[in-house]
């Protein structure tokens, strides 16, 4: 009898993991992402059972699977990619900037709140979630050079989002930003060092160490810039990148064979996070009132997102309206960003959890829209298509 409480968590968290694996993907079928039902799964849990006893043991896990997703989005940038489309890119940036300065501006005037909240709040509600949208963009009914387009605004638009987060969130003082600058900057010259003396300590005398060192960089890194007070994302982002950077160099790193494994990787741990987010959601955040500016927010911003980038496709690129619509409607969902601004304002800015709620709404909304209007649903999957593994495409070589 002793034993029964261990056994019974056990138990719980064994089918706590078989409700991620096999829940989301059911419920997939009907156009709804999976994330939205892990998010969903992690509020219907603290609702029915309350606290859940492995939390700490779910923190570790939803750290890996951010963690992993971010590493996995570096890796696959291409800096060829960026300047073929660096004018149209920077134009991008540009009018995004306009924009976000008037959002801030209409948040301080017309909401009183602090110009750090304003920020944060218009990067929360323009900013699209280049991770999300990465890894459903093959599933995407759109032709490759629209793919392109997308896949490039999301990076570019999340990396821009992430150095005004950075400054943001050390504005405090002159002295706190210079030292966190400093600090980042030492991080950026540090990881390729890092990398190519593990490529000649470790790497030759330990084959197939390649995908666990290169997780383990990725979640030190995430961890550095989380203390930095940019959270997981940055660091993830870098490790992955500085290694695409280094493939020359060391191609074993950033190998398809690693790719894939970071991938498979991925998969398994990601649900962890959208649902211990979801576990977090205070009951503050499930009112009419919180309900109600999601609503405004998502009848708002939505259309005007939507509007923003279908206007600068059809003046800079000339494309039809129904193309423009097309990458348009690709690059709304912001789940995973405005859930870290959401839970950054709450937790360091003390926002109402109206606001907080209203947020998630609209972060739930705004990943929806793809599926509900492309002609194919949006299949969040990190594994590629069986036609895309590396041994298949080894073999279809002559």
């Amino acid at each position: 009898m002793d034993h029964m409480p261990a056994i019974t968590h056990e138990v719980a968290f064994l089918l706590l993991i078989f409700a991620l694996m096999v829940v989301p993907r059911i419920v997939q079928r009907f156009r709804i992402p999976a994330p939205l039902s892990s998010f969903g799964l992690g509020m219907a849990a603290t609702i029915l059972i309350g606290q859940f006893s492995q939390e700490g043991t779910l923190a570790l896990l939803a750290t890996l699977g951010i963690a992993s997703l971010f590493l996995f989005a570096g890796l696959e940038v291409e800096l060829a990619d960026f300047k073929r489309g660096k004018w149209t890119l920077l134009r991008h940036l540009a009018f995004r900037s306009i924009v976000l300065a008037a959002l801030t501006f209409l948040a301080m005037h017309y909401l009183a709140f602090s110009w750090q909240v304003s920020v944060l709040l218009g990067l929360a509600v323009l900013t699209p979630s280049a991770g999300f949208i990465l890894d459903t963009l093959p599933t995407l009914d759109i032709s490759e050079e629209e793919r392109y387009w997308v896949r490039m605004k999301a990076i570019s638009g999340e990396l821009f989002a992430l150095i005004v987060l950075f400054v943001v969130l050390q504005s405090e003082s002159l002295e706190s930003l210079g030292w966190s600058s400093a600090a980042l900057v030492a991080m950026i010259v540090g990881l390729p060092l890092f990398f190519i003396g593990l490529g000649r300590l470790v790497i030759p005398h330990a084959r197939g160490s390649e995908f666990s060192l290169l997780v383990m960089v990725g979640v030190i890194s995430a961890f550095m810039t989380y203390k930095l007070g940019v959270y997981y994302l940055v660091g993830a982002f870098l490790a992955g990148f500085i290694a695409k950077l280094l493939r020359k160099r060391l191609p074993s790193l950033a190998s398809e064979e690693n790719l894939h494994a970071i991938r498979m990787f991925a998969s398994f741990f990601v649900p962890f996070y959208f649902f211990y987010k979801g576990m977090g959601v205070p009951s503050g955040a499930l009112t009419m009132e919180a309900l109600k500016v999601g609503a405004a927010l998502t009848l708002v911003g939505l259309p005007m997102r939507v509007g923003l980038v279908w206007i600068q496709r059809r003046i800079i690129k000339g494309e039809s309206a129904l193309a423009s619509l097309r990458v348009a409607a690709a690059l709304t969902p912001t789940l995973i960003f405005t859930l870290v601004l959401a839970s950054i304002l709450r937790e360091r800015f003390q926002i109402s959890d109206a606001l907080y709620g209203g947020l998630l709404i609209y972060a739930g909304m705004s990943t929806l829209l793809p599926s509900m209007v492309m002609a194919r649903p949006v299949d969040f999957d990190m594994l590629p298509e069986p036609s895309r593994l590396p041994e298949d495409a080894a073999e279809a070589k002559p």
